[in-house]
């Protein structure tokens, strides 16, 4: 099990430029990569992409990768054809306003297009030292998740035992509650026919209230719900949402429980049985 929220972060450089990846993520339904990188490594960013998304299930994550160049390799490159047209244009000006200077060359400095200035980057050496780091960005990162996601693993642990001892409290009284009804309908043929009581006709009675108000089935589902859960949780793969919808499935069984018995016993348990549900739906919310 590991959380959705990590974290990892490198700088390093060479004799040229100086390189800083930064990879964090946070809670998101689904998985949402966002990748920020200098205009020039932008053909880097499909497989930047593909890197997370084989690595990475659900979170919104943010991976920056920030470039600054020591020594610059730099080309400057003269537009040979602008310059000849700059040059006629500024003789036909000089020759109009009837002077006899010549375009010189401080006349061209300021003028726009003539020198093109480029710099020499190898996209190949780039992306041999961004992927060559990442892992090692990656590794803190992952540490993190896992870390978040052991503890969290042991805080459901917890709330899954307060479960069970819940669902047992349940079970041991579910007999008390077939008694109960079975006393209450002996009360009422007493209260009505004051005779003799026939036995069968209560147990008959009782067997249709038990139909109704009986929570057998509803324990039985319970415990395979349960059952699953502590199964795909000790996977590897990403299984919140799974978790999360075995935990809507336990809190039905639990809800139909509390809505079927009035016996105090059962009624508490219920309630600490919703309550540990519901804080497992909480920390799932952050596990991928």
């Amino acid at each position: 099990m590991k959380s959705m929220t990590g974290y990892g972060w490198i700088d390093f450089q060479d004799q040229s430029r100086q390189i800083t990846i930064e990879l964090k993520s946070y809670n998101n339904r689904y998985l949402d990569i966002n990748i920020n990188v200098p205009h020039f490594l932008s053909p880097l960013e499909p497989e930047l992409r593909s890197y997370l998304k084989e690595k990475i299930a659900r979170g919104r994550v943010e991976l920056y990768i920030r470039v600054k160049e020591l020594e610059e390799d730099l080309e400057v490159i003269l537009d040979t054809g602008v310059i000849t047209e700059y040059k006629k244009a500024l003789q036909k000006i000089s020759d109009a306003a009837g002077l006899e200077e010549k375009p010189r060359l401080a006349h061209f400095l300021h003028l726009e297009g003539i020198m093109k200035v480029v710099k020499k980057r190898d996209m190949d050496e780039y992306r041999s030292m961004i992927f060559k780091n990442i892992e090692e960005v990656w590794t803190q990162y992952d540490e993190i998740r896992t870390t978040e996601g052991d503890s969290t693993w042991e805080d459901i642990m917890s709330n899954i035992d307060i479960l069970w001892k819940a669902k047992k409290i349940i079970k041991n009284r579910e007999n008390s509650l077939e008694d109960l009804i079975k006393n209450n309908i002996r009360e009422r043929f007493q209260q009505l026919i004051d005779d003799k009581i026939d036995e069968n006709r209560v147990l008959a009675e009782t067997a249709i209230l038990l139909m109704k108000y009986g929570i057998g089935e509803e324990l039985a589902r319970l415990s395979n719900h349960l059952e699953q859960f502590c199964n795909t949780l000790h996977r590897k793969y990403p299984v919140a949402k799974k978790l999360d919808f075995l935990c809507q499935e336990m809190n039905r069984e639990i809800n139909t429980i509390g809505s079927k018995s009035n016996l105090l016993e059962i009624s508490q348990a219920v309630i600490e049985a919703k309550d540990a549900v519901e804080k497992i739906r909480e920390q799932l919310r952050n596990v991928e």
